[in-house]
């Protein structure tokens, strides 16, 4: 079994390739062979990446670029009215949409492992909303997905939640 590290490793470099295929026009294939080879588990300019679970990283990838079509309207609905995904910036919308992904088709992974995983991803680029949005949108995401998997909201977070 992986340790929960490598798995974070993979969740983050996910997020990382699915960013580049959107900047860099990329397909899944190269991206994917790209990150196993020169990026997860090296030192590359001073900057070390964690060594991922390969065969995780590999499904979240694909899972969350074959799945786009069902996982972007949910994170859609999830968003506040105004703002649809095309509106986020690349790295959110990647955080959003590989967490929303493992969400809707990673049921083997506890809901509250997959938001804390996601929204301490959003921290390591994020200094400002965005880790609280990226909660937000992801326990909405995981009550559609998964009712019943999260405890009930509390009065204040519930009419939090829906503003």
């Amino acid at each position: 079994m992986a340790k929960p590290a490598e798995r974070s490793a993979a969740r983050l470099a996910a997020v990382q390739a699915l960013y580049q295929m959107e900047v860099a026009g990329k397909g899944v294939t190269d991206v994917m062979a790209e990150f196993e080879s020169f990026w997860m588990g090296r030192e590359v300019e001073g900057v070390t990446f964690g060594q991922a679970e390969n065969s995780f990283f590999r499904a979240l990838l694909v899972g969350t670029v074959e799945q786009q079509r069902a996982v972007d309207p949910a994170v859609d609905t999830a968003l506040s009215a105004g703002w649809p995904l095309a509106r986020v910036e690349a790295v959110l919308r990647a955080i959003l949409r590989a967490g929303a992904y493992e969400l809707a088709f990673r049921k083997d992974v506890p809901a509250r492992v997959v938001i804390s995983e996601y929204v301490d991803i959003a921290h390591s680029f994020y200094s400002g909303d965005e880790p609280g949005l990226v909660n937000g949108v992801l326990d909405s995401v995981a009550r559609e997905a998964r009712p019943g998997e999260l405890p009930e909201r509390s009065g204040r977070a519930a009419s939090k939640a829906g503003t």
